[in-house]
């Protein structure tokens, strides 16, 4: 039993993935197609691994990626999570299932998390504005005003109606942390309908190894080095049907006045968290799990986050610190080899 944290993503403004395929390429007797999407403002990549992959799936896949981000995206005018948000302290807003579903598993990890991770801290997003062009250190007030917004107990759900409401005016959802996850396994799903069992889905580096690949060898996964260019690994992880989530300090960010501020913002404070990790990765069976607790985690720190993560069943990961150092859960013994000799792994 074990939980994972977050991997380091080395980027600037756009995130650059922190895991990377190793050695993934198909052989002679393999047949391999590529699809590749936009949704959540992050490039996705569908790898399936099969001679009867045809253009039609990928047409649906595209479909259901459009779906969950013309639903679920905060930003996207006239979405059904954009409308809870106007209608913030004002009326309910009733949501297809799948919106329902995701809101009803987010506030189930806020509450697990002890509300480390929240889907309310949209105002914080709005005002730090790291990751865009707007990206700026808040004037203190308005940034105390912002986080009396943040509490996902203020989240109001209706199963009978299928309805959303936010409490109080000016609250705001952001399922950024949340759904992208949802996104891949949804894919995963659609593929599994259609007989497929191997596949990669790469949602802005978050990783779903659907089965083993075709030679029914382990999923290779590459770690970037969270300090270093893109494509330099530090080591690499071996997984089968497993999803890989990493979340850090080096995903979005901006400096000012020599101060590194990155996006992870810590929901009691309204601060971009500093704890000493560099990243969290999270590693499960399913990636909606893997998306929110790889936040969470990073949220509490190395030492409660690797407690928390240790009390979850069917969850592995490690934890990346600011002094090069790798914390894993105790599951997670021989699919990690960390080659780069600047990395120290701490193991349980």
């Amino acid at each position: 039993m074990s939980k994972l944290s977050k991997l380091v993503i080395c980027i600037g403004v756009i995130a650059l993935a922190a895991i990377t395929l190793v050695g993934c390429g198909p052989t002679k007797r393999e047949a391999t197609k590529s699809g590749s999407f936009f949704i959540f403002d992050t490039f996705v990549t569908v790898k399936v691994f099969s001679h009867d992959i045809e253009d039609r799936h990928f047409r649906e896949i595209e479909s259901i990626l459009k779906n969950i981000d013309r639903t679920m995206n905060r930003q996207l005018k006239g979405s059904e999570i954009n409308q809870v948000n106007q209608q913030a302290g004002i009326q309910a807003v009733s949501v297809s299932a799948e919106t329902f579903k995701v809101v009803q598993r987010a506030i189930w990890y806020a509450e697990l998390s002890g509300g480390r991770f929240d889907p309310t801290v949209g105002p914080l997003v709005d005002l730090w504005g790291i990751g865009s062009k707007d990206g700026k250190l808040p004037d203190e007030a308005i940034l105390a005003h912002a986080l009396k917004l943040v509490n996902y107990k203020d989240i109001v759900l209706d199963e009978d109606e299928q309805s959303i409401k936010l409490a109080r005016a000016d609250m705001s959802l952001d399922l950024g942390a949340i759904a992208k996850g949802y996104a891949a396994d949804q894919v995963a799903e659609y593929l599994k309908s259609q007989r497929f069992d191997s596949a990669i889905i790469d949602l802005g580096g978050n990783i779903l190894a659907m089965g083993t690949k075709p030679n029914s060898e382990l999923w290779l996964i590459g770690i970037q080095n969270p300090e270093s260019i893109r494509g330099k690994n530090i080591g690499t992880l071996q997984v089968n049907n497993k999803t890989v989530v990493s979340s850090g300090t080096y995903e979005r960010f901006f400096v000012q006045d020599g101060v590194h501020y990155h996006h992870i913002l810590d929901p009691m404070t309204g601060q971009p968290i500093r704890n000493h990790l560099l990243s969290v990765t999270i590693i499960t069976g399913n990636s909606i799990d893997a998306d929110a607790l790889s936040t969470a985690a990073f949220s509490m720190g190395l030492k409660k986050g690797l407690a928390f993560a240790e009390s979850l069943e069917d969850v592995e990961g490690f934890f990346i610190t600011d002094d090069h150092r790798i914390y894993t859960t105790s599951g997670l013994t021989d699919q990690l080899n960390i080659h780069d000799a600047s990395y120290t792994q701490n193991k349980q």
